[in-house]
């Protein structure tokens, strides 16, 4: 079963990367892998109604404050320029790109980055695109649950897009066990639909 889409529409795809998606990512996503067939089901539904379709990738400098080994949270991921940071090779890549972190940066929603010092925000440039393209609604899939597609989706409620998130085509990371369901109950909580 797909989303309704038409012109109005955009299929927001976060982050279905090697190093996500794939068993031998840096940061693979239990069961990451399983989301792409649901995914390129929607690409093309959207595709098939008009729609636009974005996907989101992270692609990191060697160096980051993102990353443990700097004083982060995250191992080493989606370095750009490499396999990880690549969009996984089953995925339907057929639409624009929109890369976060590309500085340093904290990049976990697809509309925004933050400097991991200070915290300022700054654009992915992603709001500005849909704009461009007339687009008032969003559907969000992809990687992760827990961290991305929740930010990626709350940021697009913030922006005031009704928005909602297939729970088929995402997966989460589960930092802690409940991590997933808690993060569509936060969504839920500010008026994303999850379905």
């Amino acid at each position: 079963m797909t989303a309704h889409y038409d012109a109005g529409t955009a299929l927001v795809v976060v982050d279905v990367q090697n190093d996500f998606a794939d068993l031998n990512g840096s940061l693979y996503v239990q069961d990451g892998e399983a989301v792409i067939d649901l995914v390129n089901d929607e690409v093309r539904a959207a595709h098939a109604a008009g729609g636009t379709v974005v996907y989101t990738q992270d692609w990191h400098p060697p160096v980051t404050p993102h990353f443990a080994k700097d004083g982060g949270t995250w191992p080493v991921h989606c370095v750009a320029d490499t396999w990880g940071a690549e969009l996984h090779p089953d995925l339907l890549v057929d639409g624009e790109r929109v890369r976060k972190g590309v500085d340093g940066e904290d990049g976990y929603s697809g509309f925004t980055m933050a400097d991991p010092v200070t915290g300022e925000k700054a654009s992915t440039g992603l709001a500005e695109l849909l704009g461009v393209r007339g687009v008032e609604r969003l559907v969000v899939v992809g990687l992760a649950t827990d961290y991305c597609v929740k930010a990626t989706a709350l940021d697009g409620v913030d922006l005031g897009y009704p928005t909602t998130v297939l729970s088929a085509a995402v997966r989460p990371v589960e930092l802690e066990a409940g991590d997933g369901d808690r993060a569509l109950h936060e969504m839920r909580e500010v008026g994303v639909v999850v379905e």
